[in-house]
């Protein structure tokens, strides 16, 4: 046997009682049809769950012809579902549910030497991640496709069944613990985003300055400083869309360029002067990004062309407080129009009350940052610790029998 270049060194290293067989020696495409339209639909998310499909407004997907849902392959508990197209980023896990896939999925019966829980993280683990890729031409849409060619024959480490069962309950417990505490740091992630949400657009208000507070009649506002105006944005700033500058067009310099995603290159040339306030267009709407000195905004992006009068810091805090996913909604393409956004109702603070609130708002922003920053270490490491530990365990490094893993800190 050829064995494949990501597994071909843990195979040397395997527990004598384990063996490397061929996947096609183990399982069997199942071919039953969705005749009749009979079963409900099912999606593989790239968590290698395999779940009832939503239909309704489900990220833009196109719900599928009648004659269509009559080819999907049937899939039932134990069968493993495969997403070819979607390998190498985790489309692959054994079903706990019966229904129909896209055609476009395999659909595999597991053999009777294979436990199914255990070929669900053996598939999943990050060799066989690594060996997907090596399968793949390339990452674009259909280069990225694992062929039959090369699937059906990647080896399988196979323990005795019994071990299988005993790897698996391992797993399950162990990585069901990590799952739970990155849950809990997921909602802590989202208990600070809806504590930034409400607190910049009080903030830029003057409603926290502590000085009583004014009804704004605006849904999204709901106070202000008596001192504050209820007026269009165009009165606070004047956007103007950023000019596309390709890579082949950028020449080595200083200035930064700055996309939707922020900073992705530099040029010789400067289009505006610092310190500056960009801010998503399209694509990542609502990323609003400070620039100090000088710089390239992308056509990605609008800028802000004139501050008028008002403090630059306090302009910037006031296009983060604004509701975004408002003005998509209303907007006949995904996107910002800016047009729009200058007839947005913001609030605007005399000058000195802008100054104080910036400064307000910066330190804020400083503490929040870091909070973040540490959930999402915190994350990285129980992400790692999850791979590790299923690496370890379906390669034979760890033996589950001893292993005590209820720390995963």
């Amino acid at each position: 046997m050829t064995f494949d270049l990501a597994i071909e060194s843990i195979i040397h290293t395997l527990p004598s009682s384990w063996k490397v067989e061929e996947f096609r020696r183990h399982a069997t495409l199942v071919g039953e049809v969705n005749a009749g339209s009979g079963m409900p639909l099912l999606s593989l998310a790239s968590t290698g769950v395999v779940s009832p499909r939503n239909e309704e407004g489900g990220m833009g997907r196109q719900i599928p012809s009648e004659s269509t849902i009559e080819r999907y392959w049937i899939a039932r508990p134990g069968d493993l579902v495969v997403n070819p197209m979607w390998l190498i980023g985790g489309g692959i896990g054994v079903s706990q549910v019966t229904g129909a896939v896209s055609p476009d999925y395999r659909v595999y019966k597991i053999g009777p030497e294979l436990f199914p829980p255990f070929i669900h993280h053996l598939l999943r683990s990050q060799p066989y991640r690594d060996q997907y890729r090596l399968y793949a031409r390339a990452e674009t849409t259909f280069d990225r496709r694992i062929s039959k060619q090369d699937f059906h024959p990647m080896p399988l480490l196979i323990p005795p069944l019994e071990e299988q069962r005993r790897i698996s309950e391992f797993l399950d417990a162990e990585t069901g613990r990590i799952d739970q505490l990155l849950g809990k740091l997921r909602h802590q992630r989202d208990v600070l985003a809806e504590r930034e949400g409400v607190t910049v657009p009080l903030a830029v208000a003057g409603a926290r300055l502590g000085e009583g507070a004014v009804n704004t009649g605006v849904p999204w506002l709901p106070s202000m400083h008596p001192k504050a105006r209820l007026v269009p944005l165009l009165r606070v700033l004047q956007l103007q869309r950023g000019v596309d500058l390709s890579e082949k067009e950028r020449r080595a310099g200083k200035v930064p360029v700055i996309t939707t995603a922020g900073r992705v290159g530099w040029h010789d040339v400067a289009l505006a002067s610092g310190p500056g306030v960009v801010i998503g267009r399209y694509g990542s709407v609502g990323n609003v990004h400070w620039v100090e000195g000088a710089y390239w905004p992308h056509n990605t992006t609008l800028y802000v062309k004139n501050f008028n009068g008002n403090d630059p810091r306090y302009c910037y805090h006031v296009l983060r407080s604004l509701p975004y996913e408002m003005e998509q909604a209303r907007a006949a393409v995904p996107g910002v129009n800016r047009n729009d956004l200058h007839r947005q109702p913001v609030v605007l603070l005399p000058l000195e009350l802008q100054r104080r609130v910036a400064r307000q708002l910066d330190t804020e922003m400083v503490q929040m940052e870091s909070a973040r920053e540490r959930i999402l270490r915190a994350e990285a490491l129980l992400a790692e610790r999850h791979r590790a530990l299923i690496t370890a365990a379906v390669t034979g490094q760890l033996d589950v029998t001893t292993a005590r893993c209820t720390s995963v800190a």
